[in-house]
């Protein structure tokens, strides 16, 4: 796969038509503002924050230790744990295991992990029936894209596109785009495979190191859907979910649903401490560049991310461009710190995909500082060179400029001359500036703010 064009991705999803944009900034913006509210309802919610964070420093800094005691407690529990590099190895496990008991269909929970391993497309490939029971999952699965969005990862379509994707997948009315009759079409087509399937899989939002447990959390049972019926559950936990203690997790269930949803805490919070009797549990704990990402001075902390979704729900880019204008499994302001540590010359203009304007940092709930990461990260881009050579001309351009206030000045004049006589076609061109294609330039002043201050500021008073 060549370099994610981002900037065309966006501006299919814009202009589309008047109706996708406008929903999903709405939406978002809605859960923003929900968030704002249910957080605020909350004293101790700064503290909160602070000791999330500090909890996740101290676990990644002492990584090891917590791996080990979850594993030797997990396994005392009589949960079979695997370890995982990368993706290549997760799958591998998950398919061994599965071939092992001859397992032909599955159920699976939604998650990120798996979406980041590509396992879905790899286990159908092998001839093995996939079937998400999340519903936002389960359209993404039949649409054949990634998830938009972390935590609603089909909030970028309209009841009108699912009530046309049912008709065609699952044979539904087209004409029928009510909620909840599109809902219960799903139910009725997805729950009896429920019953036949022969493995359930989860991910985990949380693993205990203490009593060797893991959590899930979700609004629509899907973890319990998928782990009580089947005789085999594999879940899916990348190495940063543990947590020392049980004691820690109140915190961060207090974090995740507030920041994701603006709720108090979500539907269902599943634990899972060992296999039920005459089944078998399997924790598959896998890397996939987390080690590697936990040893760069930068960018480490954006490990402590617990997947909430709120700089989604809050950047101004990524609420108008949509989730898979980004080309990744994870998208938005943390997508942009997360996937260039997969593989940097395909998402090397994720960087750019942010106006910088900080409010991903201000609501993250463990105080990842997601803004400077993005910043640091078009550093890291320009030292490798992995922006296009004219950008790079511009930015030297721009340095000789501004480290000079005679040049600068110098150069202002000229800028300001220059608007007066230019023909606005030239100014106003999206082959050389995209961003103008929707936007009417302001007209130009009758002086520069500097010549102003000088002429009413004469003596800087």
């Amino acid at each position: 796969m060549g370099k994610v064009q981002v900037e065309d991705n966006a501006r299919k999803f814009i202009k589309q038509d008047n109706v996708h944009e406008k929903e999903h900034d709405e939406h978002l913006y809605a859960a923003l503002m929900k968030r704002s509210k249910v957080a605020n309802e909350i004293p101790e919610w700064e503290t909160l924050r602070n000791l999330a964070s500090q909890i996740k420093e101290h676990t990644l800094t002492h990584l090891d230790q917590y791996i080990e005691m979850f594993v030797e407690n997990a396994t005392k529990n009589g949960i079979q744990v695997h370890f995982a590099k990368d993706a290549d190895e997760h799958n591998a496990i998950v398919y061994d295991i599965l071939s092992h008991h001859n397992v032909k269909r599955i159920i699976k929970s939604k998650s990120m992990l798996q979406e980041e391993c590509g396992m879905t497309p790899f286990l159908e490939k092998k001839g093995i029936d996939v079937l998400e029971t999340d519903l936002g999952e389960r359209i993404q699965q039949l649409s054949d894209e990634r998830p938009s969005h972390i935590v609603m990862p089909a909030i970028h379509k309209t009841t009108e596109d699912v009530a046309k994707l049912f008709a065609e997948k699952i044979g539904t009315n087209p004409n029928d785009d009510d909620p909840h009759s599109l809902c219960e079409s799903m139910r009725n087509n997805a729950r009896p495979k429920f019953l036949v399937a022969d493995a359930g899989m989860t991910g985990g939002n949380f693993a205990i190191a203490e009593t060797g447990s893991f959590v899930v959390c979700t609004n629509e049972g899907n973890a319990d859907l998928t782990a009580s019926l089947p005789p085999l559950h594999i879940a899916s936990i990348g190495i940063e979910k543990l947590l020392p203690k049980l004691e820690d997790l109140g915190v961060f269930i207090r974090l995740l649903s507030r920041s994701a949803l603006g709720t108090p805490a979500t539907q269902y919070t599943s634990h899972f401490s060992g296999p039920r009797e005459g089944s078998e549990m399997h924790v598959v704990l896998t890397d996939n560049g987390r080690s590697k990402r936990l040893g760069m001075d930068q960018f480490w902390h954006s490990l402590k991310c617990i997947r909430c979704g709120a700089c989604m729900n809050t950047c101004p880019v990524y609420r108008r461009s949509g989730g898979l204008s980004y080309g990744a499994t994870y998208s938005g302001p943390i997508g942009i710190i997360l996937d260039p540590t997969f593989d940097m010359d395909m998402y090397s203009e994720l960087p750019y995909h942010s106006s910088l304007c900080g409010s991903c940092t201000e609501v993250c709930p463990v105080h990842i500082n997601i803004a400077d990461q993005i910043l640091e990260w078009r550093k890291v881009m320009m030292e490798n060179k992995k922006t296009p050579f004219g950008r790079r001309l511009g930015f030297a351009a721009a340095d000789e400029l501004l480290g000079s206030s005679e040049r600068f000045e110098k150069m202002e004049k000229m800028t300001y001359n220059m608007l007066h006589v230019l023909p606005k076609f030239l100014l106003k061109n999206s082959t050389i500036d995209p961003w103008v294609e929707d936007r009417e330039l302001p007209e130009v002043q009758k002086e520069t703010f500097r010549d102003w201050y000088k002429k009413n500021r004469p003596n800087n008073d």
